[in-house]
């Protein structure tokens, strides 16, 4: 790949956690470049490693393999030219606003005067002009995450990585400083020549970026590059900004494959493990109510986050959900409720913990939970033995999920029985 008008460039890199047989792969052979002058979204569902790529870019993590290039040169160690603001603000409560942002330039040697005055600057074309003196305590999310901004563009980073940077506000905090974001970049008011900004909003990422760059996880890895050929400021109901968003939906939706493909294999077989959609099941029986109303008992993807309500992220895995348990099908960018979905959808409360029961008994994860239990003595097992076995699939913190998620959907369809004062998962009479 040639290095003529990069910034950055990743080759072939790939993040493994663990060892021996207790291996992860986070990341799996991923290639990426970014130009000078260009404002790029990683965008894919949790866990696809969006976070880690930024951490590698940066310099904060050093992959297992592969290289990262800078302006062409290999990175070693912290990159310099590069920071990051995190989703949460972390700023320290014992400092003013204007003293949060010296922290940044003190820590390259800046002279206290010159600090101060490149400090106010910034809070000034960040809109804090006069909450100098202010404590954290004493801002709202929105502008907590402004002086996030302004510490971070202290430095004057040539590159200014963004880790889901409006995921932790309200909506109208949200969208206020997506929008003063934008009109710093496309002014020039601020000097970083690329952005490079992770989300699971899929509206964000057309809304803001250039070019979209769309992961999958399981491994994590790169599975579409998209130009977003829109001018700004961008209308969010002109037909060419839903047009590409219902493409990205589709993308990351994917569609409904045969059913020994959809659901995988179990712990400990040859294949890929598939991991169970972390979701609430009240919100996944209000899709399928939802569906259940409209003509034909079809949707399209895009246009079922505004009219829920709910973020791209969550509506995701909650189709995800739906496809897994054989409940609706996808395709095209398109979700239907199929007669399974429509009868668990119209029937009673205790029909729908039977038909759900049915279905989770098929799950190749359940059936291994399952046999586990009935394999034990007493037909039960501590928290932490179960845990350890899935922690030969899953790094430590999805396995603790895909544990919870599991006891979830067991105790809903009164198969499985958690104590957690013993911390004891058992099966219900009945559960077999």
């Amino acid at each position: 790949m040639a290095t003529d008008g990069y910034l950055l460039e990743l080759r072939h890199i790939s993040q493994v956690y663990g060892s021996g047989e207790q291996k992860f792969t986070a990341i799996r052979d991923v290639d990426l470049a970014l130009k000078d002058g260009e404002f790029a979204a990683l965008i894919g569902p949790t866990g696809c490693g969006k976070s880690t790529l930024l951490r590698i870019i940066t310099g904060l993590q050093t992959p297992t393999s592969g290289q990262v290039l800078y302006r062409g040169k290999p990175l070693v160690g912290v990159n310099p030219h590069a920071t990051i603001v995190f989703q949460t603000f972390a700023l320290f409560p014992w400092l003013t606003v204007l003293e949060n942002v010296e922290v940044a330039l003190k820590a390259r040697s800046v002279p206290p005067k010159l600090r101060v005055s490149r400090a106010l600057d910034l809070l000034d074309r960040v809109g804090l002009d006069g909450f100098e003196t202010a404590y954290p305590r004493e801002l709202s999310g929105g502008m907590l995450q402004k002086v996030g901004f302004a510490r971070a563009m202290a430095v004057e980073p040539e590159l200014l990585c963004l880790d889901e940077p409006f995921s932790s506000l309200d909506v109208l905090s949200a969208e206020s400083l997506k929008g003063e974001l934008l009109e710093l970049w496309t002014t020039g008011h601020i000097p970083t020549r690329a952005i490079l900004m992770a989300t699971h909003n899929i509206e964000e990422a057309v809304f803001l970026a250039d070019r979209i760059i769309v992961m999958d996880k399981d491994p994590g890895r790169v599975i579409m590059n998209l130009k977003v050929d829109l001018a700004h400021p961008r209308n969010r109901k002109d037909h060419h900004f839903l047009e590409v968003v219902d493409r990205v939906y589709m993308v990351l939706a994917g569609q409904t494959l045969p059913e020994h493909l959809e659901l995988g294999t179990a712990p400990g077989e040859p294949g890929r493990t598939r991991a169970l959609p972390h979701i609430n099941i009240d919100d996944l029986t209000g899709l399928l109510e939802y569906l259940d109303t409209i003509p034909n008992h079809r949707a399209d993807i895009y246009a079922l986050a505004s009219e829920l309500q709910i973020n791209s992220d969550e509506l995701l895995r909650l189709i995800e959900a739906a496809e897994l348990l054989g409940f609706v099908n996808v395709a095209h960018g398109d979700i239907t409720l199929n007669p399974l979905g429509e009868t668990f959808s119209e029937a009673s409360i205790r029909s729908r913990k039977e038909i759900f029961a049915t279905r989770i008994r098929r799950l190749p994860i359940f059936k291994w939970l399952l046999n586990l239990l009935r394999s034990s003595g007493r037909k039960q097992l501590e928290w932490d033995v179960v845990q350890t076995a899935l922690g030969l699939e899953f790094h430590e913190e999805e396995a603790q999920r895909q544990l919870d998620t599991a006891i979830d959907w067991g105790r809903y369809a009164e198969i499985l029985a958690y104590d957690d004062s013993s911390e004891i998962l058992y099966l219900e009479p009945g559960g077999n």
